[in-house]
């Protein structure tokens, strides 16, 4: 009988919170089955440490979510959201019942995993690709540490929330958590606290077929305190106990384990079955009978409920409102950071910044990740909430300024992160910092490596997250580290994927341009291509260019016979080669961003690439998707090689000469009649 579970006397004195835990238990199996498809074993486990963190210690405004000193919670184990939205309904927010009932259905509010998005207020950041939710919670961290010691002053803590987390063993076994729980423990992320739903159960069955580690150990290995719960699934008492131990460690991260039995109150209770499917109509009735709810009443919440979660959301009401005022007397005794703050919550970039990136002196050579470095000491004083690292490779990203102090443990007022050989998890917390507000993340690592962080990029850019990602070692220029390095096909993924702004500027001022539209586009995920080997700089670059995608950097496309196409260091390429071709009027096109150029009207796109003429696009990259912007493309069709840049660029066939006569072939077989290259629009 799930009524008579409490081991603890004291909780007995108190049965709201017994009815509120069943409650919360019977919700989620309604919301799964509603949906005939989910997740109900981890909800059903984890509803007692639920209701005793949102309904006793989580403070929160739901009516305005955006709070910034609000405590986040991230459901890392994201395939459990069903918990995660019944919270936030008896919490106040705006997930409405109706929305429980819309579960996993087209257009609601409830997907099958959380997704931060503008409509689901409450859901910090996207998760469900296990381990992400717990790598972007140091991101969320980390931010309130720095920020705190920034802004806070002994008559004003305007940042002193805690950062919650739930995972389960899926979550801990990813790569990417052992990344970012090593880098907490390091930075000592006191108000970090994990809870571990230890339920000893993976979708294959028993984690001791693949999981055998002490895990209490190991992160105290990693600097963590951590806390054992023997029964998570009653003793309240002792759930309270740990989570008032973690709250009160504020040195180093905690991690509750809590035991849990996975599916808890249901016939399959215990086993896998119950992770990944509904529970069926009478494993639910049987559910709410040893609850002593109505078994045949769906999505049931009393008014005793009711009452308990609105003492939580009026607490947290009261909480938003003292912050407000603490906040409006801090303008007035420390005007100068209440500006600086109050711009850094309103998204607001200093005014005229743009007017101050260094743009190209004609005849100086300079490899594009240098610029990226003169452009980011210009950019970061003027911009007092950029804040980044590099994976281990600072002096070869070129990422740290002069000024831009490092961030330690005891140190957190600086700006730059060394996030160590962790290129996922440095990802994951750069979109973290994205999704906590205030602040602007830069990661770095070479460009082949954003594909060991692809997961949480990916992720990034699904969920909105404007983290800018600088890849620098962008393709065979880098030479004799060879083919493992040297990124082939990396920029067909790039491109491919929604919501990313893949950038491959070509001097200083594409570079200069290429951070102000990630600077401004804040919802939208950027990668910035940079090259290890010098190129020219030249004065018919421009900004403008940058925001459109494309656009002529000699000639005129209306009157070539032929249009050379390319980005980055081969632009300075095409030019030399154009140079050898000069009968055929040719123009160069200079693509940084061709995502952008695909948003652009028709009838740019068509003083680009005007109807009739050939076009020959260069890349040192497999060709997967420049048939949408030439008519014959000169890259590479297999892995790179070692060998010095100049050695591969002629291997390749990546010369001014080659470049040149494939242009004049290519206008001689087509003349006037190639095929349009601007998509039809119906």
């Amino acid at each position: 009988d799930l009524k008579a579970t409490v081991s603890v006397l004291y909780w007995n004195r108190n049965m709201s919170d017994l009815t509120c835990i069943n409650t919360i238990r019977c919700l989620c199996a309604d919301v799964v089955q509603g949906a005939k498809s989910g997740h109900p074993g981890a909800p059903l486990g984890m509803a007692p440490v639920s209701h005793i963190l949102f309904s006793k210690h989580m403070n929160f405004d739901s009516s305005r979510p955006a709070w910034i000193n609000r405590d986040r919670f991230i459901l890392s184990n994201g395939h459990g959201c069903s918990l995660l939205y019944s919270m936030l309904h008896l919490c106040g927010y705006d997930m409405p019942i109706e929305e429980l009932k819309n579960f996993r259905q087209l257009g609601s509010r409830t997907p099958g995993h959380p997704e931060r998005d503008p409509r689901h207020p409450g859901v910090e950041v996207t998760t469900g690709p296990l381990g992400q939710g717990i790598a972007q919670a140091v991101g969320i961290a980390l931010c309130e540490k720095h920020l705190s010691s920034r802004f806070n002053k002994p008559s004003a803590a305007l940042f002193d929330h805690y950062t919650y987390v739930f995972c389960g063993d899926g979550c801990l076994q990813e790569g990417v958590a052992c990344e970012a729980t090593s880098l907490a423990g390091h930075l000592g992320l006191g108000k970090l606290i994990v809870v571990y739903d230890d339920n000893e159960i993976t979708i294959d069955g028993p984690t001791s077929l693949s999981y055998s580690e002490d895990v209490a150990t190991k992160f105290a290995a990693l600097g963590w305190h951590t806390v054992t719960v023997r029964d998570g699934n009653t003793d309240l008492a002792a759930m309270e106990s740990a989570l008032n131990e973690c709250k009160a460690e504020k040195s180093k991260p905690s991690m509750i384990l809590l035991k849990t039995t996975i599916g808890y109150g249901s016939k399959l209770a215990g086993t896998a079955k119950v992770h990944g499917a509904p529970l069926g109509d009478e494993d639910i009735k049987q559910l709410k009978a040893k609850a002593g709810l109505d078994p045949d009443a769906k999505y049931q919440i009393s008014d005793e409920v009711r009452k308990v979660y609105s003492s939580a959301i009026s607490r947290g009401k009261a909480k938003a409102t003292a912050w407000e005022a603490t906040f409006a007397a801090y303008a007035k005794q420390y005007p100068k950071e209440h500006s600086e703050l109050k711009a850094f919550l309103e998204n607001k970039l200093p005014e005229g910044w743009q007017d101050k990136l260094p743009l190209s002196k004609e005849g100086e050579t300079v490899a594009t990740r240098k610029c990226s470095e003169i452009t980011l000491a210009a950019a970061v004083p003027l911009i007092t909430n950029m804040i980044g690292g590099s994976a281990d490779l600072t002096g070869s990203n070129l990422t740290k300024t002069k000024g831009n102090d490092d961030i330690s443990k005891d140190q957190t007022i600086g700006r730059y992160i060394r996030f160590g050989i962790r290129e996922h998890a440095m990802a994951a917390m750069g979109n973290g910092i994205a999704a906590y507000g205030a602040m602007i993340p830069f990661v770095a690592t070479f460009m082949n490596f954003v594909t060991y962080a692809w997961g949480a990029v990916r992720v990034g850019a699904l969920s909105g997250c404007g983290t800018i990602h600088i890849a620098t070692h962008d393709s065979i220029g880098l030479g004799e580290d060879g083919p493992t390095h040297q990124p082939v096909e990396v920029p067909a993924l790039l491109r491919a994927t929604p919501n990313l702004m893949f950038f491959r500027p070509c001097d200083q001022t594409e570079v200069s341009g290429s951070y102000i539209v990630a600077l401004e586009k804040r919802n939208t995920t950027s990668v910035i291509a940079l090259s290890r080997q010098g190129v020219p700089m030249y004065s018919q670059t421009k900004v403008e260019g940058v925001r459109r995608g494309m656009y002529p950097v000699m000639g005129d496309p209306s009157k070539a016979k032929v249009i050379i196409v390319s980005s980055g260091t081969e632009v300075s390429l095409c030019i030399e080669a154009a140079k050898l071709i000069g009968d055929l009027s040719p123009a160069v096109i200079s693509a940084p961003c061709t995502t952008i150029f695909d948003e652009q009207e028709v009838a740019y796109k068509q003083s680009i690439f005007p109807a009739g003429t050939p076009v020959i696009g260069v890349e040192p990259y497999n060709g997967v998707g420049w048939e949408r912007y030439c008519h014959y493309f000169m890259g590479l069709k297999a892995f790179g090689a070692s060998a010095p840049a100049k050695d591969l660029y002629n291997h390749f066939g990546l010369t001014k000469e080659n470049i040149s006569a494939k242009a004049r072939a290519l206008s001689e077989k087509l003349g006037n009649s190639a095929h349009s290259l601007i998509p039809l629009e119906l």
